[in-house]
């Protein structure tokens, strides 16, 4: 898959092309829903299918006190809209320049000049160009102008619950713990992603050493506690990429035993592994199942006791 920052990256004569325009924040399954239709409709032609989204929500500019968290970071975006099957992305700097671009500009600098779209598949709640100016509407109206097809896809939603698949509610379940009900909605398990540093290194002392991510990492971290999960090593910055998966106890929190860590922490222990070299690598860590919220304890061997509890009922959840 190939991968663009801005337009003017785009080769001459790239397209045609069918693209998928959005957010696309946690890659979820109504975005998947997006991109699928769009490998179908590219599968009859000699089309590319591409997908064009941005370095940020922009939110983050243009309302910065309604923006949300992200449920993902860009590295995520790209990895997992590599897996859809795409074959090229476009991420876009959202910036003032980009945010003042007019409907038909944005059109015809991104999606006719650059990528030469024969077909453009956008959500029912697309908005773009200056001030949202632009909507589907407009975007078939441009369409019929520059030559290119306009599918409108419309929400998935779930059976029973009434409500579309968005990013907001994956939020809303992350937020309460619920990694389970996250995995559902994003039909893949919730993560983070970043590189392991040192930490206080209490868990090496109790017999658990854990891999602590950097607190700068990508994703949205899921309410305190310990969960069962997975950690994938990625190998370090500069080194080969290994993309070994380990079974992890992952704790989350400001560890209320010691009450001296102020910022939210993701650690994770491998199991059965004690002398395992992470400092360095990137990993991403995937939750599959709570296991319980964060506590206190009486006394390290109190501690100890429920951390090798916490061990056991991992290890359930992941056979």
């Amino acid at each position: 898959m190939i991968v663009f920052h801005d337009p003017a990256e785009v080769p001459d004569g790239f397209g045609p092309s069918v693209v998928a325009i959005g957010k696309f924040d946690g890659v979820h399954s109504g975005h998947r829903a997006v991109i699928d239709r769009a490998r179908v409709d590219a599968a009859t032609t000699d089309a590319r299918v591409v997908a064009v989204t941005f370095d940020r929500n922009p939110l983050a500019l243009l309302r910065p006190d309604l923006c949300p968290d992200d449920l993902i970071g860009v590295h995520q975006k790209v990895q997992l809209l590599a897996e859809t099957g795409v074959d090229a992305v476009l991420v876009l700097r959202f910036d003032r320049e980009l945010a003042d671009l007019s409907p038909r500009d944005f059109v015809e600098r991104v999606l006719v000049t650059a990528l030469g779209a024969c077909t453009v598949l956008v959500g029912g709640d697309f908005r773009f160009g200056r001030g949202g100016a632009g909507d589907p509407e407009t975007l078939r109206t441009l369409g019929r102008e520059f030559g290119f097809d306009v599918d409108v896809v419309d929400d998935v939603r779930a059976v029973g619950a009434g409500r579309r698949v968005s990013s907001t509610w994956i939020r809303e379940v992350l937020a309460e713990g619920d990694v389970e009900s996250a995995a559902k909605l994003l039909g893949r398990p919730a993560s983070v992603w970043g590189e392991v540093v040192h930490g206080l290194k209490r868990g090496r002392e109790l017999g658990f050493p854990t891999a602590n991510l950097s607190p700068d990492s990508e994703g949205f971290i899921p309410a305190d506690g310990v969960y069962a999960g997975w950690l994938i090593d990625e190998g370090s910055a500069n080194g080969l990429r290994s993309g070994v998966r380990y079974p992890a106890a992952i704790s989350i929190g400001v560890n209320p035993h010691f009450d001296d860590v102020e910022r939210r922490q993701v650690e994770a222990y491998v199991l059965d592994e004690s002398d395992l070299d992470l400092y360095g690598h990137r990993v991403e860590v995937q939750f599959v199942r709570r296991i319980r919220g964060m506590a206190a304890f009486e006394g390290l061997e109190a501690l100890v006791a429920q951390m090798n509890d916490d061990v056991g009922r991992v290890r359930a959840a992941l056979s």
